[in-house]
């Protein structure tokens, strides 16, 4: 993932675009971001922490392999759901 953009949204809110790729297939999404706030850890070093969220179609990426049960549904769904939870220090 290559961020390209961070556009606030409401209060606490943001959207991030960038480009992600998967198996040599570059699609720009766009992410929802929460900032949690900043805390001073125990050694007084600033931590900021985002939860990032969103949802990619795995097929759009070329990941196409699926297998059908014996009621005939789908074993892997076409939908991703990305949630990363970050934590970064302030230099």
């Amino acid at each position: 993932f290559v961020g390209k953009s961070l556009k606030k949204g409401k209060g606490n809110q943001y959207k991030l675009t960038g480009d992600l790729t998967i198996r040599d297939v570059t699609k720009t999404v766009t992410l929802d971001v929460v900032f949690g706030g900043t805390v001073k850890d125990p050694w007084g070093n600033t931590k900021a922490g985002f939860k990032i969220v969103g949802k990619i179609s795995r097929q759009a990426y070329g990941l196409k392999w699926n297998k059908l049960t014996e009621a005939g549904g789908a074993v892997v769904g076409d939908e991703v759901e990305i949630t990363c939870k970050i934590e970064l220090g302030k230099k």
